[in-house]
């Protein structure tokens, strides 16, 4: 049974699944069907941000999507929200300008990996480091994926891309701790499969005064590393049968290593810093 069916810009007849009725009228349906590959975590992640939203006791009209450039970065276009799809790392610094300018506004930065921690990676700790009142869900799935799968900053020591042929070299960020170490208020990392507790992790993340985060690791099962993961089948099983909750894990023992045994999610921190402003 669907909730609502009406043709699209493109065409297509689209009917919503009846699990979708609490939150049609967050979804634009005339934009779908979306453009994430079968498999991607995006949709799901739609999905719970939409129902925390609107189950966040703070009226919609006052929520603010702001996205950067890459598969991530279309996501603030399916929701019926004011939304920015800004350029590629400026989301942060794009956010704290529409708070500073309304701080009644509850802001949300969406995006992956690479635009966050990469090109967008000085604004991120510095807006950590501030205690900007924003929202920050970094969709982590391990690499670039809209632009042709090179490694990220949180491409897995080894893997192999299409900029790391021989297998990554490099470290990966430790992303909890980084958001700590720089001045976070908030900070927890949950799966896409792992949906009520990243679902009760975004209200919770819409009560925070100062820099929230939420590491949300994702499949990409375009690019990610074969030699490692396998097929996309198996990195779903490893983004759900390897992870370990503990909410008081020490933050230094967050890294994330495809050849470990388990992946460490939780909700680490929530403290009072004070805010750049009021």
């Amino acid at each position: 049974m669907s909730v609502e069916a009406e043709v699209t810009t493109t065409g297509v007849k689209v009917e919503l699944p009846k699990s979708y009725e609490d939150i049609k009228d967050l979804i634009r349906i005339d934009r779908l069907p979306h453009i994430w590959c079968p498999g991607c975590g995006l949709g799901i992640l739609l999905k719970l941000l939409a129902r925390a939203i609107k189950n966040s006791g703070i009226p919609i009209e006052k929520h603010v999507i702001v996205t950067g450039i890459g598969c991530t970065g279309r996501l603030g276009g399916y929701l019926k929200l004011d939304a920015y799809h800004v350029t590629h790392g400026r989301a942060i610094p794009f956010a704290v300008g529409l708070k500073m300018a309304n701080p009644e506004l509850e802001v949300t930065v969406v995006g992956g990996d690479g635009d966050i921690l990469a090109i967008g990676g000085n604004h991120f700790i510095h807006a950590a480091r501030r205690n900007d009142d924003i929202n920050v869900i970094i969709v982590n799935n391990f690499i670039y994926g809209m632009t042709g799968g090179q490694y990220s900053p949180t491409t897995p020591k080894g893997a192999k891309t299409t900029t790391s042929p021989y297998g990554h070299y490099e470290n990966p960020f430790n992303v909890p701790l980084l958001a700590y170490a720089a001045g976070a208020s908030y900070v927890a990392r949950w799966t896409v499969l792992h949906q009520n507790e990243l679902y009760q992790s975004l209200l919770e993340m819409f009560k925070v005064k100062g820099f929230a985060v939420i590491e949300v690791l994702s499949p990409c099962i375009i690019y990610t590393d074969r030699n490692a993961m396998g097929d996309a089948v198996d990195l779903m099983k490893i983004l759900r049968e390897r992870p370990v909750i503990d909410h008081n894990a020490n933050l230094a023992d967050l890294e994330i290593d495809f050849s470990m045994k388990k992946i460490i999610l939780g909700n680490f921190v929530k403290r009072e810093r004070p805010i750049s402003y009021r």
